[in-house]
């Protein structure tokens, strides 16, 4: 018949709120013309590692062969270590990219709008009309940061984003596209300093 062994397709789990609250953010935004979407200024964070594992790795072995070197693939414990990078673009500009030194937390995240975004912003969108869009991470849903983006209402305005957002951000891509490049390169990245410069 046709019928194979597959993997389940990984979707965001979405309760019935979440729906509501997904259609509710498309219907606000379905009239949008392109001049409204350039007011846009994206972001995202992103891990890269230094040894990609995906677990799509298949083998077809017999029983009790499992430890025969052609059988195994070798591995570091956390894929060799990695970075996060946490960037923004909009139709005027790339933004900057930033070297997360540890877990994105409140105060990082907070650092890092204040020193990079905020300039950005003032830059690109100079008659204070930008939109900055982020994902409803816990970090940027922190009270330190949401008071610090109430504090420059007058500067840019804060877009409203659906929870478990389907991945209407240009910046996951960019993101996929840096992956699979880094991925291609020969050699691999032997170390983070060398993974920092790649990225």
């Amino acid at each position: 018949m046709g019928l194979c062994s597959r993997r389940p397709t990984h979707v965001p789990l979405l309760t019935k709120r979440h729906r509501q609250l997904r259609l509710q953010w498309a219907r606000d935004h379905r009239d949008w013309t392109v001049d409204e979407w350039k007011r846009v200024a994206w972001s995202d964070e992103s891990r890269f590692l230094i040894r990609h594992v995906d677990g799509r790795v298949r083998v077809r072995r017999l029983p009790g062969e499992q430890l025969l070197p052609s059988y195994t693939a070798g591995h570091t414990q956390a894929a060799g270590g990695g970075i996060m990078l946490w960037g923004t673009l909009s139709w005027a500009a790339l933004g900057p990219v930033v070297v997360v030194e540890q877990t994105m937390k409140a105060a990082n995240y907070l650092n890092i709008i204040a020193d990079k975004l905020h300039s950005y912003m003032a830059f690109v969108f100079q008659t204070g009309n930008g939109i900055f869009q982020q994902d409803n991470a816990p970090c940027h849903k922190a009270r330190i940061v949401l008071v610090w983006f109430e504090e420059h209402t007058d500067e840019y305005h804060l877009m409203s984003w659906p929870p478990n957002s389907p991945d209407l951000n240009p910046m996951e891509h960019i993101w996929d596209v840096m992956e699979r490049q880094l991925r291609a390169q020969t050699p691999p990245c032997p170390n983070i300093s060398t993974l920092c410069d790649r990225c």
